[in-house]
């Protein structure tokens, strides 16, 4: 195992104080100690690929290298600026990558980072970025050889850590939250009370597509039929909104706020195409909750603007229990597309369990 503290050194010996990227379950605990430095700089970014080129913006003005940290699924975000910008064959702008490494070959993982999982170093190899599994503090020479490889060649290396390598002495205090605040179980049994027998659910990646699944079977609650997104963060909004354009049906796309900045782009299709039966439910807890509780540092965005700009006609925001109900009948029962701003607290359902017969919840939702 590796201590994130002594690993952190290395990187401030090295001159390398600019951090940034995606959060990840791999890297969550180097994450932590980020947060807590007072020597380095630490950015939440919306997805990896603005994470490299962060980076890279980084580096031109300062003449420094960042570490990029990400999880495998997300290289193909930041494939582009790796590839035609941060290359050696373009630019050579040297750069760190930390990566999580998710779906490793000799690991049992969910079937979503399989694919992943076995084609990094392949992927990696074939991008001309030379790279080093880390696993224990014998490997700190490596790590430094690696570090001045790329600085003396302007070359993009990663690090790739497998899951419970990182540990730290100290653990983060769980921050203090209001009693009165919905849980995300409120939100999916209000919701699955509410809405009429065909309407469509899609939900993101992680414990929204969890929970979900879980409620549902627990309650046994027969109305709308769910797709769960458990890979491709960022997309559910565009899996939805290519739904409701094919029906008439009430089309529901649940998700994460973090999920919601990464391709937040993509929602702009809204503008030329209100579709009254699209609905956006945003979840929002202010963190990348089910891999570490990184927080995704937002809460400075005004969504009601956000919302109004891109072409939603109704926008309804509830952060109380009390008033949850009644947001969720007004949302449901609106023509739209509308947009549903919901404030949760952190945490989530005991035993929480994974959905794993994908072939079944995809035929289930395809079926008349």
């Amino acid at each position: 195992m590796i201590d994130t503290k002594k690993l952190l050194k290395i990187f401030i010996e090295k001159n390398i104080k600019f951090f940034c990227g995606v959060p990840d379950s791999c890297v969550n605990k180097f994450c932590d100690e980020l947060n807590e430095s007072k020597f380095v700089h630490n950015t939440v970014t919306a997805n990896e690929g603005a994470g490299v080129s962060l980076g890279v913006g980084h580096y031109l003005s300062k003449k420094k290298l960042s570490c990029i940290y990400l999880q495998n699924s997300g290289l193909g975000n930041a494939t582009d600026p790796l590839t035609n910008l941060s290359n050696k064959e373009v630019y050579g702008i040297p750069i760190i990558l930390l990566i999580g490494w998710r779906g490793a070959p000799s690991l049992k993982d969910e079937a979503q980072h399989k694919i992943q999982g076995r084609i990094l170093k392949t992927t990696l190899n074939s991008y001309k970025i030379k790279h080093l599994e880390i696993k224990n503090d014998r490997d700190f020479s490596k790590i430094k050889k690696l570090i001045e490889f790329s600085k003396k060649n302007s070359r993009i290396v990663a690090f790739l850590v497998k899951p419970k390598v990182f540990y730290r002495n100290k653990e983060i205090r769980k921050r203090k939250e209001n009693k009165n605040m919905i849980r995300r179980q409120d939100l999916i049994i209000s919701l699955l009370r509410m809405i009429p027998k065909k309407t469509k659910i899609i939900s993101s990646v992680g414990f929204n597509s969890r929970e979900l699944y879980q409620i549902r079977k627990k309650y046994n609650f027969k109305n709308g039929k769910d797709f769960l997104m458990v890979g491709a963060m960022g997309h559910t909004s565009m899996v939805a909104f290519g739904i409701s354009q094919n029906t008439n049906d009430q089309t529901i796309c649940l998700d994460g706020d973090g999920s919601f900045v990464m391709h937040l782009g993509a929602l702009t299709l809204l503008s030329n195409n209100r579709r009254k039966n699209f609905k956006y439910i945003l979840i929002d807890n202010g963190s990348h909750e089910s891999i570490g509780h990184q927080p995704t540092k937002l809460k400075n965005i005004n969504y009601k603007k956000i919302s109004e700009g891109l072409g939603f006609n109704k926008f309804y925001f509830t952060d109380s229990i009390k008033k949850l109900d009644t947001n969720v009948k007004n949302f449901i029962k609106s023509k739209g597309p509308s947009f549903l701003h919901v404030k949760i607290k952190i945490g989530t359902l005991d035993k929480l369990v994974r959905p794993k017969k994908f072939l079944d919840i995809k035929n289930n939702f395809m079926r008349n």
